[in-house]
């Protein structure tokens, strides 16, 4: 009987440590997670703090498309140009409405039409420099626009 008794206490004692084992490696899994993630949120915090640009030169052309030039004056590249947003105010229509990039011209979207003198990161634009972008709209009296990048940072124009 003796036997039997310290036989159900190793076992005992081994399934206690298995499951402090499974706690442990599960607390510090989680851990581990939560500290990556707010590693990632601070670091896209900092990123869209140091995003910056303006639109100038914003002229309408034939009525509808609207030509302007953005030019970064941040201290971040700005690439993603696949998340960037543009969103125009019509009077005609009287609604907003969201314009996706695209890499050639077509009505409904905007696209980049001169990268200017770019040596340096090709396709990026880099801080200082400007591109010349052309919003082709669906409306038939654009009014107000605003371009978002990616992590959220937006400038906005009247027509």
């Amino acid at each position: 009987m003796a036997v039997a008794d310290l036989i159900g206490a190793a076992v005992g004692v081994l399934l206690l440590v298995i499951v402090a084992y499974l706690l442990v490696g599960s607390t510090l899994s989680t851990a581990e997670i939560v500290t990556n993630a707010q590693k990632a949120a601070a670091l896209q915090e900092q990123t869209q703090l140091r995003t910056d640009f303006t639109i100038e030169e914003a002229a309408t052309e034939n009525t509808y498309n609207i030509n302007c030039t953005i030019n970064n004056t941040g201290k971040e590249i700005i690439s993603d140009f696949k998340h960037m947003d543009v969103i125009v105010y019509d009077f005609g229509t009287q609604d907003f409405r969201v314009y996706p990039y695209s890499a050639t011209e077509r009505i409904g979207a905007w696209t980049i039409i001169d990268k200017g003198q770019e040596i340096i990161h090709p396709s990026e634009l880099d801080p200082g420099e400007t591109y010349r972008i052309l919003i082709q709209t669906t409306g038939s009296s654009p009014v107000w626009f605003q371009i978002t990048t990616g992590n959220g940072v937006y400038d906005s124009r009247k027509l």
